[in-house]
């Protein structure tokens, strides 16, 4: 009789993962290397960029800026080539306009007022007490030196030479703007088009949907910009105009008017060159100029910029001015121009997905 022997166990199966041999330390520092060494790469290609990559920012501002005119006209059956052509058209029109009508005057107001700079401020140190000011601190002193200095424009521009420079590159970035805006005005259907092509089918109509609001968000942001401008320009000629300062108004309104670009600290910049020079002629003027400035300020920060952005993008005011500072303080100028239409964006893709998949879980 056979006596059958035990089956033996089966060996266990081995997972193919488990076959693999683990990486060495070697191996795994030297990918992490190269992932550092490209990371840094990256991040130092960026600030060596940062000044093509700000006006190419700029330029995709400004071409949303414009594009809701663009669309008022392609409703209205026109092709989008000619429409893009009208709209540029008229705002190189009006633009060479207002420099036609400004460049002249503010030229002379701002050569009569770096002339009269000395005797302005000679006579403003005869005040009692600013001459007092001055015996304790020498600020008019300094300013005097500093405008009497023949080395002064070397210092500011580094010379003809620096001069030059800055020159062609504030007039080659102003070209590089206005080519990247007018192709970037032509090409948003393409961009569109392009970005929708990336999402699942399933979504896509989704996308196209969220995309034409965040472009409608960034267009109307342009908008509000522009009317908070205006608003600061208007508001210094005025003054000006009524404190008799009338041979300085236009030009230290634009000076206004540009620097209220900026959110938050733009209008301060503005504010201290303007009642500087109001203190300088006279300090009453400057008084005047000082307490207008800081109850206007005050206003267009807290509430003049908020509502028109929560008019313009529907954004809460705390998220416009909290944005602003996070956005100036990470990236300066640039960061805090982009920074409310990015918060106007994550608050409309929050609302308009984040929100409603958490309702529905």
């Amino acid at each position: 009789m056979t006596t059958s022997s035990p089956t033996e166990p089966a060996e266990p199966a081995v997972d193919d993962e488990e076959k693999t041999t683990p990486r060495s330390p070697v191996a795994i520092g030297f990918g992490l290397t190269v992932g550092g060494l490209l990371a840094l790469t990256m991040a130092a290609t960026v600030v060596a960029a940062h000044t093509i990559l700000t006006v190419i920012v700029l330029a995709l501002f400004l071409a949303l800026g414009l594009n809701p005119a663009v669309d008022w006209l392609t409703r209205r059956r026109l092709p989008r080539a000619i429409a893009v052509a009208a709209v540029v058209v008229v705002a190189v029109a009006l633009f060479s306009l207002a420099l036609w009508a400004i460049i002249p005057v503010a030229a002379d107001q701002l050569t009569r007022l770096v002339i009269d700079g000395p005797s302005m401020l000679n006579a403003a140190r005869d005040h009692p007490l600013i001459h007092d000011l001055n015996d304790r601190f020498g600020v008019l002193d300094a300013g005097l030196r500093a405008l009497n200095d023949p080395g002064l424009a070397d210092d500011l521009f580094g010379g003809v030479l620096g001069a030059g420079q800055l020159v062609v590159g504030v007039l080659t970035r102003g070209v590089a703007l206005a080519v990247l805006t007018i192709w970037f005005l032509a090409s948003l259907p393409l961009i569109q088009r392009a970005f929708h092509a990336v999402a699942p089918a399933s979504n896509r109509a989704r996308v196209r949907e969220l995309s034409a609001l965040v472009f409608d968000k960034v267009g109307h942001y342009v908008g509000g910009l522009f009317v908070i401008v205006t608003l600061a320009g208007t508001g210094t000629f005025i003054l000006l105009v009524a404190c008799g300062l009338g041979e300085y108004a236009l030009v230290l309104a634009v000076v206004v008017a540009l620097f209220d670009f900026i959110p938050l600290i733009g209008p301060t910049i503005g504010a201290v060159i303007v009642t500087t020079v109001a203190f300088l002629h006279s300090p009453t003027l400057g008084i005047i100029a000082a307490v207008y400035y800081l109850l206007y300020t005050q206003t267009e920060a807290w509430l003049i910029y908020p509502r028109v952005m929560a008019r313009s993008i529907d954004v809460p005011g705390v998220v416009t001015v909290t944005a602003a500072l996070v956005g100036g303080t990470l990236m300066g100028i640039a960061g805090a121009l982009i920074a409310i239409p990015t918060a106007a964006i994550a608050l409309l893709l929050w609302q308009e997905v984040g929100q409603p998949r958490l309702d529905r879980g």
